[in-house]
């Protein structure tokens, strides 16, 4: 009768399952937006350094493309935000916090931590790409 009363406390393991396949999507959308900065920020330096340094590329060229690059860059950054804003749900509730701790709520704190991140990755591809606009060619 012991041996029942601890199994019937612990969760099963299909539930664990079951919850974490849930938010699986959710683990991999918080690398997304700062994946999306890393990715510009390889693309600028390396671009730039080929144009500069190896004079393979004229940097009018360079800018260009990477002016592009940048508001591509800002637009997945901000498409992944709003998404992640909607995962938060702090517009439809009006919840900042959720300390009951159930799987709705960390469901909700995912989303909160990537709109986050997605704050951060766009504040890093605007930084990244300020020299770009600034800076009139290779120095």
């Amino acid at each position: 009768m012991n041996d029942e009363s601890n199994t019937s406390d612990r969760p099963r393991e299909d539930e664990d399952r079951h919850a974490f396949a849930a938010e699986a999507h959710s683990l991999w959308r918080i690398t997304f937006a700062p994946t999306v900065w890393a990715l510009h920020f390889v693309l600028c330096y390396g671009l730039v350094s080929l144009s500069c340094a190896k004079e393979l590329i004229p940097i009018a060229t360079v800018q260009a493309v990477l002016t592009a690059l940048s508001l591509l860059a800002l637009a997945i950054i901000a498409w992944l935000g709003f998404r992640s804003l909607r995962q938060w749900r702090v517009l439809v509730t009006g919840q900042l916090e959720h300390p009951e701790g159930t799987p709705e709520s960390r469901h909700r704190f995912l989303g909160h931590a990537a709109f986050l991140l997605s704050v951060i990755s766009a504040i890093g591809v605007i930084f990244v790409s300020m020299p770009l606009i600034l800076i009139g060619g290779c120095q």
